[in-house]
Order: C-alpha cells, then sequence, then structure tokens
C-alpha cells in the first residue's frame, strides 16, 4: 500500500488560508485517486475533496466548494488541499486518502472508497 504523510496543518484567524500537502511513496503515484477527509472533536470522519488520477475530475462537500481546492502533481507524487477563506467550523485532523483507480472524483467520496490512509495533521481555525 502507498505510505501518505501529510503536512502543512495549523493554526490561523479566521478568513485566513492555508495549505496542506500530502505526499505518496509510490512510484505509481499517477494511478491513485487522492481525497481529502477530516474528522472533527466528537464527530465522524468526513468528506472534504477528491480528484482523480490525471486531475482532470475534482468533487468537493458542499460545505467547502468555492473556498477549498484540491489539486495533485504527480511528479512530485503530492497531493494538495488549498484552503481560503477557513472558518472555525473547518477545525480539524485532516487526512489524505489514496485509492488506485481510474473513476471520476465523485467515486471517491467515501471513505471506503480509500484503500490507504496518512496519520492526518491538525487544522485548527480561530474566531
Amino acid at each position: 500500500q502507498v505510505q501518505l504523510v501529510e503536512s502543512g496543518g495549523g493554526l490561523v484567524q479566521a478568513g485566513g488560508s492555508l495549505r496542506l500537502s500530502c505526499a505518496a511513496s509510490e512510484r505509481t503515484f499517477s494511478s491513485y485517486a487522492m481525497g481529502w477527509f477530516r474528522q472533527a472533536p466528537g464527530k465522524e470522519r468526513e468528506f472534504v475533496a477528491a480528484i482523480n488520477w490525471s486531475g482532470g475530475s475534482t468533487y468537493y462537500a458542499d460545505s467547502v466548494k468555492g473556498r477549498f481546492t484540491i489539486s495533485r502533481d504527480n511528479a512530485k507524487n503530492t497531493v494538495y488541499l488549498q484552503m481560503n477563506s477557513l472558518k472555525p467550523e473547518d477545525t480539524a485532523v485532516y487526512y489524505c486518502g489514496g485509492s488506485v483507480g481510474y473513476y471520476s472524483a465523485t467515486y471517491y467520496s467515501t471513505e471506503g472508497s480509500m484503500g490507504s490512509w496518512g496519520k492526518g495533521t491538525l487544522v485548527t481555525v480561530s474566531s
């Protein structure tokens, strides 16, 4: 399975921005669809955004649409999550997930669609 390592989390004020990165160990990274999920304290993990193997298809949760952007650089084996206009309710541990496959990004909006997970990075948005 691919090893995934997230980075870029931290403390930011409401309205601010952060960019998360997820580095993959797998040389066949371009065969993987990737996703970002998050888990807030006391809540279940939820879908945030997904991107297909080529980057040509993306999908977002309604709660982040228009504020977050998922992208990937297959040459660097890395997927990114640019988060703008952050809100206190975006506070959570953000997890990167990956799965070999060639479906559109909408297919990868569930936890069960992901075969590998990183350990997460904490994002805290203060009001």
